[in-house]
């Protein structure tokens, strides 16, 4: 079984100086894991124990700090779905996988995993920059409990299909479950990935779906630059919607982002996006959202790095805590940040 794991710690500075009473209180609005400002914190410590299929396998990934907090006991990224009691807190991962061996690559695999869908993943080290999109913050799940396939079709596509309790539940007050199609298509300089989830996500009923159609073509030509396309349409119809378009909410966003090796320890990330939510249903406020951000990082040594992060989020309304009483269309932040890592895939 391998063990690996890392730690990630940042201090952020937010340009606004939120000091207010309610829920914003000294956060970075719309950030996810280091959403909190003018002091240190730990994101996430993580310890994962893996051990691919050989025809059984197990994964179990242990996380602790304010990225257990986010994804694990909140109500972030669930919109309407009602949280139980029990999100099997500090797990990010779990579940049990069987790949029989002549089976030509499918896999089963049921527990607990994160979601398939979008461009970036919850672990920092892992994505270009160092916070993370709107679309990831807004458009998409964390995490679904239930059962998933994958098979190869070919050299360069893998398809697969998942049933599982909605949008960040182990259970769900609804009794309906959710789907996912999901489709990889990767060759030398390019991937693309698609995925498709739909199911009832309303609370206490099992009127009314939620779709989500994310798509991202990753670019990797030779040489140092790499790149990205994200694309997130999502609608959700009220249970009482019925023929009634107005109880339609939909959002979207598409981001961009450039990843540029400078040296062999230094590297440079760009990102900007769009983000729309016309009926406040995943923000809470109506507007329409831009973001640019700028990554430097520095490799210290193998499995030690530091990323120093600016960026901008920009609301076509009055969206952003500033002091004390007072609000702003902008919101800009600089954050230092480091994570050490440890694993036999590093």
């Amino acid at each position: 079984m391998d063990l690996s794991g890392f730690i990630d710690g940042y201090y952020s500075f937010n340009f606004n100086r939120p000091n207010t009473t309610d829920d914003y209180d000294q956060l970075n609005q719309l950030y996810n894991f280091n959403d909190k400002t003018d002091q240190f914190e730990l994101s996430a410590a993580k310890l994962t124990l893996n051990h691919s299929p050989d025809p059984i396998g197990a994964r179990v990934d242990f996380i602790y700090g304010r990225t257990n907090d986010l994804i694990n006991n909140s109500t972030a990224n669930t919109t309407t779905t009602t949280f139980v009691a029990s999100q099997l807190p500090y797990l990010e991962q779990a579940f049990l996988s069987i790949a029989p061996p002549k089976a030509k690559g499918f896999e089963l695999d049921f527990g607990k995993w994160v979601t398939s869908a979008g461009a970036e993943v919850i672990e920092a080290k892992d994505n270009w920059n160092y916070s993370r999109s709107l679309l990831f913050v807004n458009a998409i799940p964390y995490w679904h409990f239930g059962a998933r396939t994958s098979m190869p079709l070919s050299k360069t596509e893998t398809v697969g299909f998942q049933l599982y309790n909605g949008w960040n539940n182990v259970s769900k007050s609804n009794g309906g479950v959710s789907g996912a199609f999901t489709s990889a298509l990767v060759k030398p300089k390019y991937a693309w990935y698609f995925n498709y989830l739909i199911g009832p996500e309303n609370a206490n009923t099992t009127s009314g779906l939620r779709n989500l159609f994310d798509s991202t073509l990753l670019i990797t030509p030779p040489g140092k630059v790499n790149a990205y396309i994200n694309f997130d349409y999502g609608m959700n119809r009220d249970a009482l919607a019925a023929q009634d378009d107005t109880l339609l909410h939909d959002w979207w966003g598409v981001a961009g982002a450039a990843h540029i090796q400078a040296s062999a320890k230094s590297a440079i990330a760009l990102r900007g996006e769009y983000f729309d939510d016309p009926d406040g249903f995943q923000t809470g406020t109506q507007q329409h959202l831009a973001e640019g951000t700028f990554t430097y990082e520095y490799k210290w040594v193998e499995g030690a790095l530091m990323r120093v992060e600016y960026r901008c989020d920009a609301s076509n309304v009055n969206f952003f805590n500033k002091l004390a009483n007072q609000s702003s269309s902008l919101q800009q932040t600089v954050t230092v940040a480091f994570i050490a890592f440890f694993g036999p895939h590093r």
